[in-house]
This record gives structure tokens, sequence and C-alpha cells, in this order.
């Protein structure tokens, strides 16, 4: 890849998991009664046809990761697990009095923090109370996020024995020297026990994550861990920038120094050698970021044209309505987003005055809606088209202005009524959304909110 497209794309930008983006919402002027308008309409539309989604956010964690973007509070004290699972129920309970009929679940999805920093016993009893108050589809897909240090079999056994099929690990990167700078010791030894013991359980689909652009990270580190990724042969993989965000996270992102970081070319350099190595072992780029074996229902979806993205990440099952329960967590009613409350003791607050605890979120317009169609196709796709008039907005002639020089750059090919992303354009797919972003157009965030796009 020529250095002067890292050096003329390697800008600030979303990665869009939403649209509009984060910064777009509203906190003063958010109204919880168009949220819940929003979530009865797609609901009814819905639910009898795909079902919903559920993110249940878990937000503790024993130590403190200097890589992590998520919210989490730092933790030994496991006392805390009770109230929490009481709490996450108690919500489920008043959304399904605002959906009216019993919901149809067609994916779960366990997050944090660490979702395995939980007993056994207390994911049993949240798994459980989920279902007491709804329907499972008969296509559901459950999946967790696993600490490899802390997953036990029992946690794997009787995960799989409620029904989840899929599970995640995060590697991030095998070397010692970049594990001590994340505050991440993992031996290899422990990703791989809880690797074969997920396989052999049985699930049909296990997952690594694997982050480039680490501090001190070099080629070698990288070609290690795939060539180590390799042995154990993960069904998916997500393999994504690390995103450096100390103005928003913290101290939690500043136990290293900026210099400690591979700047452009170099990180450039990680991703390209990385992605080869993927290729060569059999993965398949799937959308952004995410790679899978041609077996996995990730790649089937993706050649399909059925994959989706949404704030769970990507998934090969879609559906228009997904909940987010816990602290931080975000839901999308298609028409609309939401999120809840960061600070724990607030949530616990709402909670006991019988009220969602929602704090801020976005209801989408027509305009939207159509911008937020052409983000997914191009995220999920590498492509989008206007062929369909609904989806034509006024600006597009701009837009199209705008992403001539990417095509001259080799990035995109643009056709009458419809654009490509090209090989060399898919690690630039961030750029290209950006040109459809008209948001951030008209008004360009107070500050710094977002990592550098390649």
């Amino acid at each position: 890849m020529k250095n002067s497209l890292i050096q003329k794309y390697n800008v600030p930008g979303p990665r869009y998991t939403s649209y509009p983006t984060v910064p777009y919402w509203d906190e003063s002027n958010f109204y919880y009664d168009k949220w819940v308008d929003s979530l009865q309409k797609s609901f009814a539309e819905s639910n009898a046809s795909e079902g919903i989604s559920l993110y249940i956010h878990l937000p503790f964690c024993e130590s403190m990761c200097t890589f992590c973007g998520c919210h989490k509070r730092i933790t030994k004290n496991h006392s805390l697990e009770d109230p929490y699972i009481t709490a996450v129920l108690k919500e489920w309970r008043l959304y399904c009095q605002i959906l009216g009929e019993k919901p149809i679940v067609k994916e779960v999805h366990l997050g944090g923090g660490t979702p395995t920093f939980f007993s056994v016993k207390n994911l049993e009893d949240l798994i459980n109370g989920i279902f007491k108050n709804a329907t499972k589809h008969a296509d559901c897909d459950m999946s967790f996020e696993g600490h490899p240090n802390n997953t036990t079999r029992e946690h794997l056994q009787r995960l799989y024995n409620l029904g989840f099929r899929r599970v995640s690990f995060g590697v991030q990167d095998y070397s010692q020297k970049v594990q001590k700078a994340i505050h991440r010791i993992q031996p290899f030894q422990n990703v791989a026990k809880v690797t074969f013991q997920a396989r052999e359980i049985g699930y049909t689909s296990i997952s690594h994550d694997i982050i480039f652009g680490l501090p001190f990270q070099e080629v070698l580190d990288v070609v290690d861990t795939i060539e180590k990724t390799k042995s154990l042969l993960p069904d998916r993989l997500a393999f994504y920038s690390y995103a450096h965000v100390p103005w928003i996270k913290g101290n939690g992102q500043r136990g290293f120094k900026d210099e400690d970081l591979p700047q452009d070319d170099q990180k450039r350099m990680l991703y390209e050698i990385g992605k080869s190595l993927l290729h060569k072992n059999g993965y398949h780029e799937i959308g952004m970021d995410h790679f899978a074996l041609k077996k996995d229902s990730m790649y089937t979806a993706f050649q399909d044209g059925n994959l989706h993205r949404n704030f769970m990440g990507y998934s090969a099952s879609k559906t228009q309505l997904m909940i987010g329960l816990g602290v931080s967590s975000i839901g999308d009613s298609w028409y609309g987003f939401a999120q809840n409350i960061k600070d724990l003791e607030d949530y616990y607050q709402l909670l006991e005055w019988d009220k969602l605890p929602v704090f801020k979120g976005h209801i989408l317009t027509e305009e939207d809606l159509i911008i937020r169609k052409h983000i997914l196709n191009l995220m999920c796709k590498f492509e989008t088209s206007w062929k369909d008039r609904s989806v034509y907005f006024d600006e597009l002639p701009e837009v199209l202005i705008q992403l001539t020089e990417m095509e001259q750059d080799g990035l995109i090919s643009i056709n009458k009524d419809s654009i490509q992303v090209t090989e060399v354009g898919k690690p630039f797919v961030r750029n290209i959304c950006m040109a459809f972003d008209l948001r951030l157009k008209r008004k360009a965030p107070d500050r710094q909110l977002f990592s550098l796009t390649v």
C-alpha cells in the first residue's frame, strides 16, 4: 500500500457502530417518551417475523487493561454480582411491560467488562430470568465474551447447556512486553486451554480478538500471535486497530507513552502483514476488521448479503430491534438509540423508581435513516446503491464529487447508481463512510472524540 495513502487518510473518524454517531445524540433534549414510542413501533413491526436481540453489559473486571475503551468497574468484590443481576432482570421486566406482548429473543450477547467475572450460578440465574419473560427463537444465537484467565470449564459447560454456541476470547497479542504494557498478562496456554475446552464441549463458533497498533508492538509480535492463532484455528477473528483515546477514557489508557505506539506507516504494516497471514491461513475478510473460515456462519452471512452491524459488532443474525440491558449499554430500535446511564449507583436508583435507566439517545430523522442504510451497506457489503429512489438524498451529488478523489486513489469504483469499495480501499472504509456522514459535515464535534481511522 502506498505510504501516501496512509498519510492522507489517517485522520480522526468514527467507527460507525451507529449513525448518527454518539457525539450527535441528545442528552439535555433526550425525549424518554419518544424512545418508548420507537421501541413499541419497532417491536410491533418485527417481533413476530424476526424476533429481537439483547445485549447485556456486565461491567465488572478484577484488573484494568490499559488498551480497553469499554465502560467497566474495577473490583475484586464479587458480592456486587447478586444486586447487579437483580437490577438487570428488573430492567428487562420494565421493557417487557412496555412492549406488551412476550418478546421472541433471537440473539443474546453477554459483553463487558468481564462476563466471566460472574459466577456460573449468577449467569444461569440471569439467562433463566430473561427467558422467564420471553420466548426463545428456534434459531436463537447466544454468545458471550470470555476472559481466558478466568473462564472455567464449568462456565463453558453451563452456558452451553443454556443454549450458548458462540464464545469470544480476547487475545490482543502474545508478546510479553506488549501484555505488560497493556496490563493484560495472558499466556498462550490459557487461551489454548479454553479454546480446546469450548470446542470439546461443542461450541460451533469460537472467536479470538487480536489488536494491532498496541504499545511496543512489532511485526514479529503480530506474526507470532497469528502463527499461534493458526494452531488453535478459531472459526472467526476480529483483527482491529487499537483506538487510542485517552482524552476520553482518562488514566485507563495512559499506562504507556504516546511514543511507545506504532505510528502511521509502521502501524499500517502491522495490519497488512497480519491480514496477509490470515488470508494465507484460510481466513476470509468479512466486513471491516473481521475474518472468518468458510464454515462459519459469519462467512455465509457475508456471502449472502445478510451481514448486519450494530453495537454488538457484526452479526449474522439481524433483528430490527436490539435492547441494551445493564449500566452504559445501548439499545437500537432502528428508529432511535438510547444509552443507559454510566454510573452504577444512578443505574440502581432509576430502577428503584421503576424508570428505564436511559439518559441520552437519538430519534432518527428520515434523512438519518437513509444515510444509515448507505453506511451499513458500506460496512457490511463494501458497496452501496441508490437504484431504489427511496435511498436517494439531495446531497448525494456533492458526496460523489467528494468521493471522486478516493476513486482516483483507487479506493472505490463509482458507477451510475452505485459505488464499490476496492481491495485497496477496504482499510479505508471508515473514510468512505465519512463522505456520507452529513451530520459530521455540517457540524464538527466540539472536541476531538474519535480515534484515527487507520
